[in-house]
């Protein structure tokens, strides 16, 4: 067994929360582990599928390419996280590429040991299910911004998305999402220019709604301001308060 393995602690991996500490043993058995460095491709779109990764460490996003080329990108996931798992359940292609953002630490199940815990482990069946309802829930509203929403709107919509699910709050009162986004990746996100992108981010910094660090560090500022523009979309407490 991996000794990175030894000191994970279940409850905080939503696919394993739960599980009993004989079911934690077996699984630890299975487990491997892999690091990635940043930039590398985790999975690439319509190749087989025969692993599920789960983050340990890092983060990665989730992204096709536009029928121009360009990236778009899904979701950005952080450590806990699973990735892979799709194709492990219906056998078919990589639905997308996972592409790490930064130096990356990953946990990994065969294709055969996936169904065999899932098979023998009723509680990570139902942690899979609860997983995949979220991640519906999430795109759909994702989809309602992008139909709904001018670019404005859907840029302050993913922010907050990022802000309520990995935020950490600072000592002033702000909200910091704790890795680098680029121009780029926002614009890909949202389905939109990166010059469009800088202008908002430029307005928004001079209102003092966020900030951005030379890491590409966001810090909301000012919550109620960015709602205002994605209304309806983001009634879940806040992680961080701004």
């Amino acid at each position: 067994m991996a000794p990175l393995l030894d000191a994970i602690d279940p409850e905080t991996i939503p696919l394993f929360r739960g599980l009993t500490p004989t079911e934690q043993r077996q699984l630890h058995e299975l487990l491997g582990v892999k690091t990635f460095p940043a930039g590398a491709d985790i999975l690439t779109a319509e190749q087989p599928g025969d692993v599920a990764y789960i983050l340990l460490a890092g983060t990665v996003k989730v992204q096709i390419d536009g029928p121009d080329g360009t990236p778009v990108i899904l979701a950005i996931l952080r450590a806990g996280e699973v990735v892979g798992e799709m194709s492990l359940v219906d056998r078919l292609g990589r639905s997308a590429t996972v592409v790490a953002m930064e130096p990356i630490t990953v946990a990994w199940l065969t294709h055969t040991d996936f169904w065999h815990c899932l098979r023998s482990m009723p509680t990570m069946s139902f942690n899979l299910a609860g997983i995949l309802s979220r991640r519906l829930r999430l795109a759909n509203t994702h989809v309602v911004a992008l139909a709904t929403l001018d670019v404005e709107g859907r840029l302050a919509d993913q922010l907050l998305a990022l802000a309520d699910a990995y935020g950490e709050g600072t000592p002033d009162g702000g909200c910091r999402i704790p890795f680098r986004l680029t121009q780029g990746d926002l614009a890909a996100l949202v389905g939109a220019s990166r010059v469009r992108v800088n202008q908002i981010l430029v307005s928004w910094k001079n209102n003092d709604f966020l900030t951005v660090d030379g890491r590409h560090i966001v810090t909301l500022r000012d919550r109620r301001a960015l709602v205002a523009m994605a209304p309806g979309l983001r009634a879940e407490p806040p992680r961080c308060g701004v």
